[in-house]
């Protein structure tokens, strides 16, 4: 019970421009809260189905957690404060210590139009950059650079499409499997 009011108070302090930093605490007790919601509920398989961008996200991302594609310190995307807009932010490896399978995947997200990748030779020989495999870097790639409130608002937005699309495999998809 005390999960929303909470989240609606992090929500109305943490909205654009921030004043607060929601941190590791309220990640915690989302985390937990859905978890016992998913187990104790007996729906952790639709439960799951609400992380659909945090999925993609993480198996978009797969590559850099592993280490096959070098994955710097910070992968957010940086401000341009130029223009006050977000930018994609890259990942920039000798290509001589690039390992195949990281050559090979990156060949095919950039024919998927998953990745951006540049070919750069300067005078400390080639490098290959590619922008950091996240999904807001993707929406970036996608969208191209945005103010940060409308990130916000297009992040929220694909939370609130990948609920709509659980809650219609939840009620009208399971017809077609089910006897209802």
């Amino acid at each position: 019970m005390p999960f929303f009011p909470t989240t609606l108070g992090f929500l109305y302090h943490n909205w654009y421009p921030s004043r607060v930093f929601v941190g590791d605490t309220i990640c915690y007790f989302a985390g937990m809260t859905f978890a016992v919601v998913g187990i104790l509920g007996l729906f952790s398989k639709i439960m799951l189905l609400f992380f659909m961008p945090e999925v993609f996200n993480f198996l978009y991302s797969l590559t850099q957690l592993l280490n096959i594609i070098p994955c710097p310190r910070h992968s957010v995307p940086r401000l341009n404060t130029n223009t006050g807009k977000l930018e994609m932010s890259y990942s920039k490896v000798k290509t001589k210590s690039l390992s195949f399978l990281g050559t090979f995947i990156l060949k095919v997200a950039e024919s998927l139009q998953l990745v951006r990748v540049c070919q750069i030779e300067d005078g400390d020989g080639a490098f290959t950059e590619c922008n950091n495999l996240t999904l807001i870097n993707l929406l970036l790639k996608v969208f191209g650079p945005m103010h940060e409130k409308n990130l916000t608002l297009l992040l929220l937005l694909l939370q609130v499409l990948g609920s709509a699309v659980t809650f219609s495999i939840r009620y009208q998809l399971v017809r077609l499997f089910y006897d209802v």
